[in-house]
């Protein structure tokens, strides 16, 4: 079972969401907290004592558990409204199978369920933190959603710059360079990139920005990033073909205008900046 905790912030309520099996789940715990801050487990038992949310549970589960155990839900679902009906989340979880509900102990511990049931007990504890949890976890998958998409480019960009090097240690130097030599050998050809897309060299871009941790790379945007690995795959091409780097410098440049002016005005293009 893989987890991935992050958190969000709901009307001054931090609430965590863990990735349990590749989904959502939201702690119900710190969603009682907006209610009652120290009496969290109350809460949630008061609520599953509800005989509307053993219904809402059961259903949940019969459309999303295949091994959910009907005949132990119906016995609780008789119970549920009964003044001497008790339950909670383990007890529920142990009788029917459930999986929309998870009890963690430790450092991220406390009640999960999953997004549906999440923000149903949501809307119990308060119709407006259901509201703004909603909004806040959009936030959050959107920011996720984007950064997921730097990370392709980002990752194809060092793809192709292995392919890239691959060309330079094939062609541009000679068994008898040191190791320093080669280095500056790989540097210099890493600037003809940086030049032709950026206008500068890498040692300008740190004398520029001393302040910034990273290289020029770091904070290229997403069109610039898709610019750079086309780039480097014909740069590496280029070498191949034995042209000088002077002239591929000046046909790199050229290529790389050409690019950019469509990638920005395509309106589908975003702007991904690393922070």
């Amino acid at each position: 079972m893989s987890r991935k905790h992050r958190k969000i912030e709901v009307l001054d309520t931090p609430v965590k969401v863990s990735r349990i099996d590749e989904e959502d789940f939201i702690s119900l715990t710190d969603i009682a907290r907006h209610r009652h801050a120290d009496r969290g487990d109350y809460i949630i038992q008061n609520w599953l004592r509800n005989r509307n949310t053993i219904e809402f549970l059961g259903i949940w589960e019969q459309l999303n558990n295949p091994v959910f155990n009907s005949i132990e839900f119906d016995g609780i679902r008789k119970q549920a409204g009964l003044n001497s009906f008790s339950l909670t989340p383990k007890r529920w979880v142990a009788q029917t199978g459930a999986v929309g509900i998870v009890s963690k102990t430790g450092r991220y511990g406390g009640t999960f369920a999953h997004k549906d049931i999440a923000f149903e007990f949501a809307a119990w504890v308060s119709v407006e933190f259901k509201l703004y949890l909603i909004k806040e976890f959009q936030r959050l998958k959107e920011t996720e959603q984007a950064q997921l998409g730097w990370n392709i480019r980002r990752n194809l960009a060092r793809i192709n710059y292995r392919i890239h090097t691959d060309a330079i240690k094939e062609n541009l130097i000679p068994p008898e360079l040191t190791p320093q030599q080669v280095s500056l050998v790989y540097a210099t050809e890493a600037d003809v990139l940086n030049m032709a897309l950026f206008g500068m060299t890498a040692k300008q871009w740190r004398d520029a920005n001393p302040g910034e941790k990273g290289n020029i790379r770091d904070f290229a945007n997403g069109a610039q990033l898709v610019c750079l690995a086309n780039m480097e795959s014909l740069n590496a091409h280029l070498i191949h073909e034995g042209i000088k780097q002077s002239e591929r410098l000046i046909r790199l440049n050229r290529i790389a205008i050409q690019q950019m002016r469509v990638l920005v005005e395509d309106q589908g293009v975003k702007r991904l900046e690393e922070k």
